[in-house]
């Protein structure tokens, strides 16, 4: 073969190796956005409640908030650009992630002189309404993030949210032990549901009546936008029958509409590990 056809063979052969190291270069980056935050969240979230609850040991994140504040600073550097490029999964692990790392941030600024989150608001605005967060492009609150981003967004409608999303309270659903991720998304938003449903503390039937979290009435009209079908709670909650441990006849009657639902009081005492 002659020299000048060596050439532009070479510069091809290099153009794909150095594209292939770039693709591979960009999904590992892609799988490490999160890594610090899960590392906090192994090391310092325990289950409790027979694996139902979890608290949080604000004390030892409060010890390597260094670590806290560079992961915050990673998700702030993402631009609107880069993230209306990724997939719905990648888009709402990274909100999911955002809100409950900020809440963490937000509890840190009083812990540990603080017994609620309550306690971080005032008589006009509550803590959610607090403007501190610097992501996607503007300074934002806990509530944009849910309501605006992730709720008023229209592109995910998945009301599981509401049990990945946690407001650092004894009354919400587990803060999880490991960061939120695309691959893993659909499966941890099934557990974290099933995880708090089956909690009997918190939810639970009474001969005809199913006495459930207060965050099935504030947020009541997510669970009636047609999740798996279902257009009411009735039939959303008959979806985790198992979980809630109804009987057969229960089962029936949540189905049927025929079930009487209350709503309990929440806890807002902080999720903090004593």
């Amino acid at each position: 073969m002659h020299g000048a056809e060596v050439k532009p063979l070479y510069t091809l052969l290099k153009l794909l190796v150095l594209s292939a190291l770039l693709v591979t270069a960009f999904k590992s980056s892609a799988q490490n956005l999160h890594d610090s935050w899960n590392t906090l969240l192994t090391k310092h979230v325990v289950a409790i409640n027979h694996g139902h609850s979890t608290e949080v040991d604000y004390a030892a994140i409060k010890h390597e908030h260094t670590q806290l504040k560079a992961y915050l600073n990673t998700l702030t550097a993402i631009t609107p650009g880069e993230f209306n490029t990724w997939d719905k999964h990648k888009q709402l692990a990274f909100l999911i992630n955002a809100y409950n790392a900020f809440t963490v941030e937000l509890i840190l600024t009083q812990y540990p002189n603080i017994e609620s989150i309550k306690e971080l608001g005032s008589f006009f605005s509550s803590p959610w309404s607090k403007e501190f967060i610097s992501l996607l492009g503007k300074t934002r609150s806990l509530d944009d993030i849910e309501h605006e981003l992730i709720r008023g967004s229209g592109k995910y409608n998945d009301p599981r949210i509401h049990f990945a999303v946690n407001c650092a309270s004894i009354g919400c659903p587990a803060l999880r032990e490991e960061a939120y991720s695309a691959d893993k998304l659909e499966e941890q938003l099934h557990q974290q549901t099933v995880r708090f449903l089956s909690d009997n503390t918190r939810n639970m039937a009474t001969g005809n009546t199913l006495n459930v979290s207060s965050i099935f009435k504030w947020y009541g009209g997510d669970f009636e936008q047609g999740f798996k079908g279902a257009n009411t709670l009735h039939p959303f909650l008959a979806q985790y029958a198992d979980a809630l441990k109804l009987l057969p006849a229960q089962q029936e009657a949540l189905q049927n509409n025929d079930m009487k639902i209350k709503f309990l009081d929440y806890n807002w005492n902080l999720n903090a590990r004593r």
